[in-house]
C-alpha cells in the first residue's frame, strides 16, 4: 500500500517534536488532527509507530526506521528544491552544446573562454557533429541547428540568416588572378560539397553552375562532405569556394571574390527543451551567443 505524503509529513513533524502538541503548532494543525493522521498511517501500515507514555511519545522500532528514511527523503528534496531555487537565480551546472562542426569550430569554440570566464559554476561540454542529437532524450541540453525543430516540447529562437558568399585565400588569387566577372568562374578551381553529403539547404554547388555554359556546369576541383572540409582546402589555397559570410569575416586572411553573387541563405536556431526554459544556465548561454552573433546578425 502506498503511503500517503500527507500523513508522512505529520509523522515526521511528530517523531521530531516529541508530541502531538508540539507538532500541532509546527505545521498548525490542532492536536487531535494530528493524533488522528498518525492513527490513520499507522494504521495503513498495520504497524504501531509509536508508544504513547504519560512523559510523551517514543518510537517503535518500525517508527524508528520509518522516521529515518523519511527524514532522508525530505532533507534530500528539500536540498533539490534549494538547488532548483538557486539554479534558476544562479547560473550553475553541467551544460552540453551541441553545434554543427563548421559553426562550433570557427565561431564559437573561440568564444568559450569568455564564457567559462563569465559563469565559472557553469560545467561546459561542446559536442561538435553534423548530426542532430536527440534534446528530448538529454543527449544535450541546448543546440545551434540550420534546421528548426520538429518535435513539440522544443522550444526554438531564430539566431541570424546565413548567408554564402565567394572566397578563395590571397595565395590562390596571387597565383590565378582575381575573377573579374561569374564567366571567369570557368577558368578557375572550385571546391564543392561531395556527392555524399548532406549539406543542410538545396543547390549549395551554386558555383558549378552560376553564369555557366548552358548545359555545362564546372567541374570542381575537389569534394568535400563537410562545409568546414571546404572552408580548409579554400584556406589552402586549392581554389574558390562559397562559404556562409560568417566564416569569411571571422577568418580575415580569406578575400571575398566576386560580391555581385549571392547564394542561398540559410536559418540558424537556438533550440533547447521546454522543460529547461527557466533554467539560469540555460539563459545565460542564450543570451551570450545572442550577444556575440548581434555584431554579424542580418
Amino acid at each position: 500500500m502506498a503511503i500517503d505524503w500527507d500523513k508522512l509529513r505529520v509523522f515526521h513533524a511528530v517523531a521530531e517534536a516529541g508530541s502531538f502538541t508540539h507538532a500541532g503548532e509546527t505545521l498548525n494543525l490542532s492536536q487531535s488532527a494530528v493524533s488522528r493522521q498518525v492513527s490513520a498511517l499507522e494504521q495503513s501500515l498495520g504497524t504501531p509507530l509509536f508508544h504513547r507514555h504519560a512523559r510523551g511519545l517514543i518510537l517503535t522500532e518500525q517508527g524508528e526506521t520509518l522516521f529515518q528514511t523519511a527524514h532522508n527523503v525530505f532533507a534530500q528534496l528539500a536540498r533539490v528544491q534549494s538547488q532548483l531555487a538557486e539554479n534558476k537565480e544562479r547560473p550553475q551546472g553541467a551544460l552540453k552544446i551541441s553545434s554543427t562542426v563548421a559553426f562550433g569550430s570557427v565561431f564559437l569554440a573561440s568564444r568559450m573562454k569568455e564564457f567559462v570566464n563569465r559563469y565559472p559554476e557553469i560545467e561546459v561540454s561542446l559536442v561538435l557533429a553534423d548530426t542532430e542529437l536527440d534534446l528530448s532524450m538529454r543527449q544535450a541540453d541546448v543546440a545551434i541547428r540550420l534546421t528548426p525543430p520538429t518535435q513539440p516540447d522544443l522550444v526554438q529562437r531564430h539566431l541570424m540568416t546565413l548567408h554564402y558568399r565567394v572566397y578563395a585565400a590571397p595565395e590562390y588569387l596571387q597565383q590565378n588572378g582575381m575573377p573579374k566577372n561569374p564567366r571567369d568562374l570557368d577558368r578557375h578551381r572550385i571546391v564543392v560539397y561531395g556527392d555524399d553529403a548532406r549539406p543542410p539547404a538545396a543547390n549549395l554547388n551554386w558555383l558549378l553552375t552560376e553564369h555557366a555554359k548552358e548545359g555545362k556546369p564546372r567541374k570542381p576541383v575537389l569534394r568535400v562532405n563537410s562545409i568546414y572540409g571546404i572552408l580548409r582546402a579554400v584556406q589552402s589555397g586549392l581554389g574558390i569556394g562559397a562559404l556562409p559570410e560568417y566564416m569569411g569575416r571571422e577568418l580575415g586572411s580569406l578575400v571575398e571574390v566576386l560580391p555581385e553573387l549571392q547564394g542561398p541563405e540559410l536559418n540558424m536556431y537556438f533550440v533547447y527543451p521546454e522543460e529547461l526554459r527557466d533554467s539560469a544556465r540555460i539563459v545565460a548561454f542564450r543570451d551570450f551567443i545572442v550577444e556575440k552573433i548581434a555584431p554579424i546578425r542580418k
